[in-house]
């Protein structure tokens, strides 16, 4: 439980930076890393709970059919090394296929119909196509809103664009 009492009182304090405007602006000694330099100093307001370090990410996203989802979330370092790490192996292999990236990027462009979805070339047959969205389905990063329609969880947009901006070589 004190891991998670932490862990929430990291992003109660994140989410008073998020307010702004009551609080001053931090000094920042290198604008380059002003949201590091955010994140070192909610780490030193968390006191020795925070000695470890952490990571945070965020984003605020505009997609091509006008929708906007900001979302941004951080983790203790000693929580994120002490967790099992092979239980995101099914998240990561859902991500692991050209076809699955192309159905995600296409989902997010507004194509959110199987039957949209078949009309693009290179994809496979229908039957491949409900196969890769099944798998993108079972691993959190598609939802089906419907009879054959799918679309990206405002919560997996900001994630998926940064797991594919840290794979970037």
């Amino acid at each position: 439980m004190e891991l998670e009492e932490r862990v929430a009182e990291l992003e109660r304090r994140m989410a008073a930076l998020e307010g702004g405007a009551e609080r001053p602006a931090p000094e920042v000694v290198d604008a380059t890393f002003w949201a590091l330099e955010g994140l070192k100093s909610q780490l030193a307001e968390a006191g020795a709970r925070g000695e470890d370090g952490g990571v945070l990410f965020t984003g605020s996203v505009r997609l091509p059919t006008q929708e906007r989802y900001e979302w941004q979330f951080g983790a203790l370092t000693e929580r994120l090394l002490d967790e099992d790490w092979t239980e995101t192996a099914d998240s990561f292999a859902a991500l692991g296929h050209p076809v699955r990236l192309r159905l995600l990027r296409e989902i997010l462009g507004g194509r959110r119909t199987a039957a949209e979805l078949a009309d693009l070339e290179e994809i496979g047959t229908t039957g491949q196509i409900y196969h890769h969205l099944r798998q993108l389905t079972g691993a959190g990063w598609l939802h089906a809103t419907g009879r054959g329609r799918y679309e990206v969880p405002g919560a997996r947009i900001v994630p998926l664009l940064v797991v594919l901006t840290a794979a970037r070589p």
